[in-house]
């Protein structure tokens, strides 16, 4: 970043400052995703967000290496206490906070003292795998689904009293909070997140909500800026929202299910009449890598122990590395979508989890389908019928997150993309999670991990 675009920046940030200030806004969240899928930030007055801009917030790089409860781990290239980045809130994605009055949020980009990208940025890390795709005249679009369970917030450490017990996807549920959900819809529609829908979920107390389609760094911000919305809205109606992958062991658990589309000079290339169920051939080869590359991807997309909780045969979570058409066990799902709606057409990905950092998780997508592509990789198999847990010779996805942390490390294409300090700090992270939770049974790996996301 040169001084002539910090000073545009400055001046960019001079007039959203004040502008939030008469709307009442007397503070700035900036924020970024650590490597365990927590949102952390740091926050400027509005009267200092000029100066945020153009200089940036000071942070430390062992961020990098925390886990989900904060413990500080190391790897080869980043740990230990020494050095300094910087914070560069997004101006463009600068948005008023409807259930936090007073407050503004902006992600951030981060990059060193000497104005260079910080290597283990992952929210560049998604913008340059979007850039990749685009200098191979492909342009990803995404969304995400993001699942959460709500309970009572009676001040306890336990599971609570869930809020909604009315039967899975019931109006009754629905009913039942109302004014919640009311407040949520209104809340997003605020802050400019279009949203797709929102309901009731299988597990008691679970709700969903689907966001638009949009780039995926654009869609990584959508999906963090919910979570957090939907934070505060329950904060406001006694509630307290938990976005773990598993908040009662033998449960259904909480997916973050990512949803992703193609094109090619502005064509759709999930409605190619030609291909077969409609794929043109490059949309076939680049999901073929990723069904490939998906034991992988579970280090990046399922990054908990506790999320292997949540992986298992049966319970919709994609824990079979298999596709099929509007199959919504397998682990990739073709939506063909209306035969009438030139852009309905997408894949969606069930097995990950919101305890993943969005931003790795959509370039890492980005990043394995681009192998196939640029490397004529095979198109996908035969698609699967039915439950594959009652086929054979369907091959599992990781069992285990040591387990997807070892298909990890031996794919060299996501190595490359990432970089070795980004992917380092990755592994590391992983296995400290993996070390510091392998003594605990079920209920108890679910407890521990409950309130981390």
């Amino acid at each position: 970043m040169d001084a002539e675009e910090r000073d545009e920046r400055r001046l960019t940030a001079r007039q959203d400052a004040a502008r939030l200030t008469a709307d009442g806004v007397r503070a700035v969240a900036v924020s970024w995703v650590d490597n365990a899928g927590i949102s952390r930030a740091k926050t400027v007055p509005t009267a200092r967000l000029a100066d945020a801009a153009h200089r940036g917030i000071g942070m430390s790089p062992v961020f990098d290496v925390f886990t989900s409860d904060d413990i500080v781990t190391t790897s080869e290239h980043i740990g230990g206490p020494d050095g300094d980045l910087r914070l560069f809130p997004d101006l463009d994605r600068l948005t008023v906070l409807a259930a936090q009055p007073g407050w503004a949020w902006a992600p951030a980009d981060r990059y060193d003292q000497q104005g260079r990208p910080h290597p283990a940025c992952q929210r560049q890390f998604a913008r340059r795998m979007t850039d990749r795709a685009a200098g191979h005249g492909l342009e990803v679009r995404m969304g995400f689904e993001t699942e959460w369970t709500v309970v009572r917030d009676d001040g306890g450490p336990g599971a609570g009293d869930v809020a909604g017990r009315g039967p899975a996807y019931g109006l009754t549920r629905v009913t039942e909070q109302s004014a919640y959900l009311l407040a949520l819809h209104d809340a997003l529609d605020a802050q400019r997140v279009e949203v797709l829908q929102i309901h009731p979920e299988y597990a008691p107390g679970q709700f969903e909500v689907s966001t638009a389609p949009a780039d995926p760094v654009g869609a990584a911000d959508d999906l963090v800026l919910v979570r957090e919305t939907v934070r505060a809205v329950s904060a406001a109606h006694g509630l307290r929202a938990s976005f773990a992958p598993t908040v009662v062991a033998g449960q259904v658990g909480n997916g973050c299910h990512l949803h992703l589309s193609l094109r090619e000079n502005g064509h759709n290339l999930h409605r190619d009449p030609t291909g077969r169920y409609g794929l043109g051939a490059t949309a076939d080869t680049f999901l073929g890598a990723v069904l490939d590359a998906l034991p992988a991807l579970c280090a990046i997309g399922a990054p908990s122990p506790a999320s292997y909780l949540r992986l298992v045969p049966s319970h919709w979570a994609g824990a079979h590395r298999c596709w099929g058409v509007e199959n919504r066990e397998a682990a990739l799902r073709l939506v063909p979508g209306e035969p009438d709606d030139p852009d309905g057409g997408h894949a969606e990905l069930k097995p990950f989890d919101a305890a993943a950092n969005p931003y790795l998780l959509a370039g890492a997508v980005i990043a394995a389908g681009l192998r196939g592509v640029l490397d004529g990789g095979p198109a996908l198999p035969e698609p699967v019928t039915g439950d594959p847990a009652g086929r054979g010779g369907l091959e599992r996805l990781p069992t285990s997150l040591s387990e997807a942390v070892g298909h990890f490390v031996r794919d060299d294409a996501l190595r490359e993309a990432l970089g070795e300090e980004l992917c380092g700090a990755i592994v590391a992270v992983r296995r400290a999670e993996s070390e510091a939770l392998a003594e605990l049974g079920p209920e108890e790996l679910a407890e521990a991990t409950r309130w981390r996301w």
